[in-house]
């Protein structure tokens, strides 16, 4: 049996606003553990958590809402054999926890064995343990977070007489901890903190109204992005699409914003994401090893940044996380497997049960101008709308938004036209990838060029 834990983080106090203390924590876990095999399980996990919240939404310099979130609870998994059972409570009395053991035994002893079932591999959980830095609370006061608020509304309205409306400007903060713990021996846990700032306001009136939005968000609030400068750019952004206008149906060129080029990776991590590979519900079956994306393209995980939004010594099943590249130079590296899924695909576990982490698309040379110049003739797309995206076949059309390119410089506005490819035709034709990297969750990427795309207008 291997007894694992990080003492410098889950046996300290992580904040004294937390109602339960780490000890606490992990008495509790191993309380229910020790249930569930009194009670016949043949293994079992568990994971408790806490959290707790506060967030301050200001519009037209007036404080619309303040909320405040604190949130406990317990799942419990088990098996019986390879029969398995989970429940879960928001109530830790040892009473509660009990009951929620006995319930999940109860699902357990009438649901059908299957061979994948089971806990993670021993020789795959986690043993090492850094201080990846991702608790960092903030302590804003609501005074301070009304006044933060305002002060980036005001802001965007000091942008141009034209931002007319707001639809608000919030500052939040959210901390948490919890610890997993399973009946191999494994246990272990962190706190966390998130933090975010945003704003989004409309420019024009009557008829001719546009809207655009910002936010900032790090686990440190020293990191965030000032408040005045989050509204300005609120401001910017949607003052710069007033005049937009529709046009013809065409090809050419399509350049998606830093901002939206991080959900064409989020798409290929579905795509390669054990549930929908097994269920084969995914246009990339069978392509580890294989080309999908342009040569220039590589993607690699990095779990351990400090800091990161998504960064973690281990995965929601304690499976350890590790760096790699998923995508090198255009090619299929590694899929996303929890420990159910790699075993439906006689695989193991990648450490990603509950998602990917800190994925990083490779800059390229050129900025978002770089990207335009190189283009030529275009569409450089801020917004996309609707969510036209089929992952069994990869075919992709979503309304989008954003300016017309001519001669390599923004021309006019765009607005109400249609994007339309293939995801698969859209990697292999990534023509350039941006360096105005930016973090959003758990990808970091530029601006993507994509060489050509079906633009349907009027």
């Amino acid at each position: 049996m291997i007894v694992t834990f990080q003492a410098s983080l889950s046996d300290t106090m992580p904040d004294s606003r937390f109602s339960f203390t780490p000890d606490r924590f992990k008495q509790i876990v191993s309380d229910a553990l020790a249930h569930a095999r009194s009670r016949g399980a043949s293994a079992a996990e568990t994971e408790i958590s806490e959290s707790i919240g506060q967030s301050v939404t200001v519009r037209q310099g007036e404080v619309e809402t303040i909320e405040y979130t604190r949130d406990k609870g317990l799942a419990v998994t088990v098996y019986i054999g390879q029969q398995r059972g989970h429940a879960s409570t928001s109530d830790l009395s040892a009473q509660a926890i009990n009951d929620t053991v006995d319930k999940a035994l109860t699902i357990a002893r009438f649901t059908a064995a299957d061979d994948c079932a089971g806990l993670a591999d021993q020789d795959l959980l986690a043993r090492d343990f850094p201080d990846l830095q991702l608790y960092r609370p903030w302590g804003v006061s609501v005074e301070q977070s009304i006044e933060l608020a305002q002060a980036c509304e005001a802001a965007a309205f000091a942008v141009d007489k034209r931002i007319s409306n707001s639809e608000g400007a919030s500052v939040g903060t959210h901390d948490a901890h919890f610890i997993y713990a399973n009946s191999l021996g494994f246990m272990a846990g962190y706190p966390s903190s998130r933090h975010h700032l945003s704003c989004a306001v409309i420019a024009g009136k009557d008829d001719e109204m546009q809207r655009d939005d910002w936010y900032t968000s790090s686990r440190d609030p020293d990191a965030l992005d000032h408040a005045d400068a989050v509204g300005t750019l609120a401001g910017q952004r949607a003052l710069r699409r007033l005049g937009a206008r529709k046009i013809d149906t065409t090809q050419a060129p399509v350049v998606f914003e830093a901002p939206l080029a991080s959900g064409l990776i989020g798409h290929f991590v579905s795509a390669t994401s054990g549930g929908n590979l097994y269920r084969k519900s995914s246009f990339l079956l069978d392509a580890l090893g294989q080309q999908i994306f342009a040569p220039g393209v590589t993607i690699a995980e990095r779990p351990h940044l400090p800091g990161g939004l998504a960064s973690t010594a281990f995965d929601e099943e304690g499976v350890a996380t590790r760096m790699r590249n998923v995508v090198e130079a255009g090619v299929l590296r590694g899929y996303f497997l929890g420990t159910y899924s790699a075993r439906k695909l006689g695989m193991r576990s990648t450490g990603n049960a509950g998602g990917s982490h800190n994925l990083v698309l490779e800059p390229g040379e050129l900025d978002l101008d770089g990207l335009l110049q190189r283009m030529g003739r275009g569409l450089l797309v801020t917004e996309l709308l609707g969510m036209g995206v089929n992952m069994v076949t990869g075919d992709y059309s979503r309304g989008a938004a954003g300016f017309w390119v001519e001669g390599g410089k923004i021309a006019y506005p765009v607005e109400e036209v249609t994007i339309a490819s293939n995801l698969k035709d859209m990697f292999l034709g990534i023509d350039a990838v941006g360096n105005d990297v930016l973090v959003r969750g758990s990808r970091a990427c530029g601006s993507i060029l994509v060489g050509k795309m079906t633009i349907a207008g009027d």
